[in-house]
């Protein structure tokens, strides 16, 4: 088993969401699924704001202005899931283990993302189109 795998399956952690109007998207979503805002945070370009699901978060993704890279994939796409987040114990080794399989990466080490934590992408052209993030709290 890879070093990324040490401890087990990699657990859900977060689905990121791109919306153009995350206050709406949060008022709708905390009322359905009688969930709570556990943070919020202005990071990079957007509004970032994790809704609290029990076993996992929503990750509300709303740019700030016309560039970045949720404003592109609105742009793109239009609203809805733009990536799904797992945690891991180690990013670094995560990533590792990836190449290791022939994925590619996005970023080659990890860097800062929200909350504080330690992330990295994988380019979902390898992995059967999902944008997958890796998450170490």
């Amino acid at each position: 088993m890879g070093l990324a795998l040490q401890r087990g399956p990699m657990e859900l952690d977060h689905a990121g969401i791109a919306t153009d109007d995350a206050t709406a998207f949060v008022d709708l979503y905390t009322g359905l699924l009688d969930c709570d805002v556990a943070h919020e945070e202005q990071f990079d370009d957007m509004q970032v704001v994790f809704l609290d699901l029990g076993n996992a978060f929503f990750e509300v993704l709303e740019p700030l202005g016309d560039e970045g890279a949720i404003a592109r994939y609105l742009d793109g796409t239009g609203p809805g899931i733009h990536h799904l987040a797992v945690e891991t114990g180690d990013v670094a080794a995560a990533l590792a283990h990836a190449r290791d399989l022939g994925v590619e990466v996005i970023d080659d080490e990890p860097r800062p993302g929200a909350w504080g934590h330690s992330v990295a992408f994988l380019h979902p052209a390898s992995t059967g189109g999902v944008l997958l993030e890796f998450v170490e709290h």
